[in-house]
């Protein structure tokens, strides 16, 4: 054995130490390869396995107050130690004690008194054994830390390819910037401060910023216009929110209608008709324009009716909007934004939900700041942010 390679520890356990110091005489000559730890009681073997480690196990099954099987069944029964090669000795013949000694999962079982030669080679083979899982469990934990790893990246990627398409629809207005990016962080502060289950809190960080998807489908002559829109021209604007819906909302249908073309019928096949993460992010475009007072578009809903998530993104939409400088508008200072929306609750917001606005106020500040985008002046109302 190298000097670099570790001894491995043999823990022999019988309640008569003439046995005990019977084996350890026998097993002499292994002492350069072995460790060997010895306990004449099932709580002392316990004890020794739960402070050190233990690669195998040799165990009398015949002792007083707790036996072998009781050990057996502790060792097996936990997982930091359910591995553990077992080896139960007995001096009986009785053919149902070995049989649940192998039932309850001992590894082997010998005859006492145990020869000498018999024994180091069951302690081989056992070892072997251990060696094996050792391996085994040490490339499971590569292999799972790989997959953390690589499942970190996947959720790294799926973030930004979510911002990035929550971009696409502002890409055509440079002043507004990190928007979507403040938006999901402050519907999901929103979330948690009212007492949201964090599957609903993290659904909503991916999802608030898909919001505005929709205006992909607003001309620019009306996206970036300056000024006051016509009649008409609110009507498209306003379409937005449908068309976002649209876009979210997931159609298998019509994508299995493809299947003879793309000739992959196990994706089609597999195609799930429901997808809680598109139903959220198209209940959010659809609704986020929805006000408490059912004065909003584009279905002129009302309090609860409007879906929570989308009451949580649109006071997270406004509040980012009335900071931001847009076509229409210059950046207002936190003063008048605190007041424009202190005077929609109630009629515009849920007051429940604007409450939380003011306990995370401090937050949502920082937020602002830390994806902050150029600084600008002020003018105009609330109405032009929406």
């Amino acid at each position: 054995m190298s000097e670099k390679e570790e001894k491995r520890n043999i823990l022999f356990v019988d309640d008569e130490m003439d046995l005990l110091n019977g084996m350890r005489r026998m097993l002499r000559s292994k002492r350069d390869v072995w460790e060997m730890s010895f306990a004449n009681s099932v709580d002392e073997a316990l004890t020794l396995i739960g402070s050190q480690r233990v690669d195998a196990v040799i165990s009398d099954v015949s002792m007083p107050g707790k036996d072998g099987f009781t050990l057996l069944k502790t060792i097996r029964g936990t997982d930091a130690t359910s591995d553990i090669p077992v080896t139960i000795l007995t001096g009986l013949n009785e053919r149902n004690i070995k049989q649940r000694a192998l039932d309850m999962g001992a590894t082997d079982l010998l005859n006492k008194p145990a020869e000498p030669a018999e024994l180091i080679a069951r302690i081989n083979n056992m070892l072997r054994m251990k060696s094996y899982q050792d391996e085994i469990k040490a490339h499971r934990f590569a292999l799972e830390g790989k997959v953390r790893e690589r499942t970190a990246e996947l959720e790294a990627s799926r973030i930004e390819l979510i911002w990035q398409l929550g971009k696409a629809a502002e890409y055509r207005d440079k002043d507004t910037g990190n928007h979507v990016v403040r938006v999901g962080y402050y519907s999901h502060v929103l979330a948690e401060t009212l007492g949201m289950e964090s599957e609903f809190s993290e659904r909503i960080f991916f999802t608030a910023p898909l919001h505005d998807i929709g205006k992909i489908g607003i001309p620019d002559r009306i996206l970036l216009k300056e000024g006051p829109l016509t009649d008409d021209e609110w009507v498209i604007m306003r379409s937005h929110s449908e068309i976002g819906a649209k876009i979210l909302r997931q159609e298998a249908r019509s994508i299995k209608a493809f299947g003879p073309v793309l000739n992959i019928p196990y994706f089609l096949n597999n195609i799930k008709t429901e997808n809680p993460f598109l139903e959220m992010a198209s209940a959010i475009s659809l609704g986020h324009h929805e006000k408490w007072n059912g004065s909003g578009y584009p279905g002129g809903l009302a309090g609860e009716d409007i879906p929570l998530e989308a009451r949580i993104t649109a006071i997270a939409d406004v509040y980012d909007a009335l900071f931001s400088k847009r076509p229409y508008k210059p950046r207002f200072s936190e003063e008048r934004v605190r007041s424009e929306m202190r005077s929609a609750v109630g009629t515009h917001f849920d007051p429940e939900i604007y409450n939380a606005l003011e306990k995370a106020w401090k937050l949502f500040n920082e937020i602002r700041n830390q994806f902050a985008d150029e600084e600008v002046t002020e003018e105009s109302g609330i109405a032009s942010a929406l």
